[in-house]
């Protein structure tokens, strides 16, 4: 089952090429965002917020792993379902927690990454990725 959720699927090439430009261009925005945070962790910045009840130290470093390495791992196309996992967790706790009584313009920033995260997790990485060259 593990194994099914992780195999691409077969798309056409031209979709190909389409999903390795989404899957890098939304990876590298959101790398951004995780680099900034992990480099205040580094700098023994460990303040965050605790939208969810788990301690802010546990919270930044979970928003580390999926905004930072996530990303990373997007990139490459390397278990790329399970890596979409916390990436869309992590948005949708930001729209839904964090700004839920924020005006729109504030959720808005979140919901451009759900949108291309959700169609990347049923798409799948595409033929170039790593995911491809080990499920072949």
């Amino acid at each position: 089952m593990l194994k099914d959720f992780l195999k691409p699927v077969k798309l056409p090439n031209t979709a190909d090429w389409a999903v390795l430009i989404l899957r890098v261009g939304i990876s590298l925005l959101m790398i951004n965002h995780g680099y900034a945070k992990l480099s205040n962790f580094m700098s023994g910045d460990h303040t965050f917020a605790d939208p969810v009840g788990i301690g802010e130290e546990l919270s930044l470093i979970l928003t580390i792993g999926a905004e930072f390495f996530c990303s990373i791992l997007l990139i490459i196309g390397l278990a790329s379902r399970a890596v979409l996992i916390p990436l869309l967790f992590t948005m949708l706790v930001v729209l839904f927690i964090v700004h839920a009584n924020d005006p729109f313009d504030k959720k808005e920033h979140a919901i451009l990454f759900i949108i291309p995260y959700i169609a990347l997790l049923l798409t799948g990485p595409g033929r170039f990725s790593f995911d491809k060259a080990l499920f072949k």
